[in-house]
């Protein structure tokens, strides 16, 4: 171990106390996370590589934004031992690299049994760098590379009834939803141009999607779990101490996920089972499936298990929408 890297607080964002963690690239964002110093390191030539960890997306962000080469594992490949834990069923650990064949040198120190996380299973792993690519059944999630305009509100009242703290809450949703559809817009450009690659080396697309099923509704399983695992963090009242306060933050995730009843926990963990079985069917058909990293498949394969390999596909230019400045520094 040459160093510890920066992560978001308690496994969130780039937001950590005292500072955020940098896109080297892009010195005015942050990393993204929560394995934000793994992916920045990394991509800043700091270290020959880093070990990341996921549960819903802390590999998967970080590299995209930070240009990384990140590899999920399949949920029990890698063993867990003295890592954070955040949601037994769900985390993962995994190498984030500059490059494809590092991955598979990082994972194949580090897969198999320790004898201590019992998730583990024994299984091969077989790294051929002279496989015949174009043998493989390769399928892409065709909708999930269309631009997806953001959803709509519901239809407001008449305008003379709203309050001007109302009309300002309009003004910025509006301005929110036209900057999320400009830069779906521009990065619809970058996905294309994998998809044209792929065409160009004579790779036959088989498009491909999975089933519609309420996966939305089993990330209670992760933040039951979450709050389970930080449960005196929440009771002795020093979760006051974290910085990140917001709704979404996990102080107030931790006490809200107090109200899941079990009976739901248990409801979304079968429903998940079905969710798996689903999935299984889905590549029956294909090998290896391409998708962006932020499309249906993050949630998806994260609940399922399923592994994921995220890939560099180019630089934002000068012409990339301009975000607007968030209170928190972040542009």
């Amino acid at each position: 171990m040459v160093a510890k890297l920066t992560l978001g607080a308690l496994a969130q964002g780039d937001k950590w106390f005292g500072g955020m963690t940098r896109n080297p690239w892009n010195t005015k964002q942050g990393s993204s996370g929560s394995s934000a110093g793994s992916a920045s390191a990394t991509a800043a030539g700091c270290v020959a590589f880093a070990i990341g960890s996921e549960t819903l997306g802390s590999i998967s962000s970080p590299s995209t934004r930070c240009g990384t080469t990140g590899l999920r594992p399949t949920f029990g490949r890698v063993p867990r031992t003295g890592a954070m834990a955040l949601s037994w069923t769900m985390d993962k650990l995994g190498p984030l690299c500059r490059a494809v064949e590092d991955t598979a040198i990082v994972l194949s120190a580090i897969y198999g049994p320790d004898g201590h996380d019992r998730t583990v299973q024994k299984a091969a792993f077989n790294w051929d760098a002279s496989l015949d690519w174009r043998k493989l059944r390769v399928g892409y999630l065709k909708s999930d590379f269309e631009v997806q305009p953001p959803q709509q509100p519901q239809p407001p009242k008449e305008e003379k009834e709203l309050t001007e703290d109302a009309k300002k809450r309009r003004e910025q949703e509006a301005a929110t939803r036209a900057e999320a559809m400009a830069r779906r817009e521009y990065d619809h450009k970058f996905g294309q141009a994998a998809l044209d690659k792929l065409h160009a080396m004579g790779v036959n697309l088989i498009p491909v999607e999975f089933p519609k099923y309420p996966y939305q509704a089993m990330r209670s399983i992760l933040t039951a779990e979450a709050a389970a695992a930080f449960d005196d963090l929440t009771r002795s009242g020093r979760d006051k101490l974290l910085t990140q306060q917001t709704k979404d933050d996990w102080p107030n995730t931790f006490r809200t996920a107090r109200f899941i009843p079990a009976v739901e926990y248990i409801q979304a963990n079968r429903a998940r089972t079905v969710a798996m079985e689903m999935a299984a069917k889905v590549f029956e058909q294909v090998d290896v499936i391409v998708a962006p990293t932020f499309s249906t498949q993050l949630l998806i394969t994260n609940l399922t298990g399923h592994p994921a390999l995220i890939l560099p596909n180019g630089f934002r230019g000068d012409d990339a929408p301009k975000a607007r400045a968030r209170e928190n520094g972040e542009v």
